[in-house]
């Protein structure tokens, strides 16, 4: 049975930073492939109990400062806990990594790693399509396709289709990586994956 890690989350997540490199050498190690499947978060917050970072009580945003100091150190990865373009919707990248995952998932996960660098590790603004040309660019993505793809509603039916899939199986936050109907949520659950893809 092939083993396929279904990848969801919102570009704009520092967790999904700090966990993307990871999840790709582990799938990588395994011989999993790794479906990307970004979703709207706020749409799943809606209806699960989440909350925006800004609604959220002040004991749980300092203690989310506290965890993206001790995260990045651990994992030697670099990161700027408050970025100068955060918050930001992730719409428009999420179509871009949709319409990329339209031509290969392996150009998917290179422009997603991409995009969470630019707004965790380079100050850059990921609402911006320049932003997101430059970025697919650099992937030797051709940046004028994806742009021309990101824009048509069949990329917002399915980023919509996405995140309605991420609802039905019950996700509630990014990262979550679904193996075989099982849930794992968050970076720090990447070992608890690593082993089952190890089975």
């Amino acid at each position: 049975m092939p083993k396929i890690v279904d990848y969801y989350f919102t570009p704009v997540s520092p967790y999904t930073y700090l966990g993307h490199d990871r999840l790709v050498a582990i799938a990588g190690r395994h011989g999993a492939t790794i479906d990307v499947k970004p979703v709207d978060l706020g749409k799943v917050f809606a209806v699960s109990g989440g909350l925006p970072l800004k609604q959220r009580a002040p004991q749980r945003q300092a203690y989310r400062l506290l965890e993206l100091e001790r995260w990045p150190k651990y994992l030697g990865i670099p990161l700027n806990k408050q970025p100068r373009f955060f918050p930001v919707s992730g719409d428009l990248a999420s179509k871009w990594i949709v319409a990329a995952s339209n031509r290969s998932m392996a150009d998917a996960l290179k422009l997603t790693g991409a995009i969470l660098r630019a707004v965790w590790s380079e100050e850059r603004d990921i609402a911006d399509a320049k932003t997101l040309a430059m970025l697919a660019r650099d992937q030797a993505l051709d940046a004028d396709a994806l742009a021309a793809s990101a824009a048509t509603p069949d990329i917002g039916s399915r980023y919509e289709a996405l995140t309605q899939e991420a609802i039905e199986r019950q996700v509630f936050g990014a990262p979550t990586y679904v193996y075989r109907d099982e849930l794992f949520w968050g970076q720090d659950r990447l070992d608890f994956l690593d082993r089952e893809l190890a089975k």
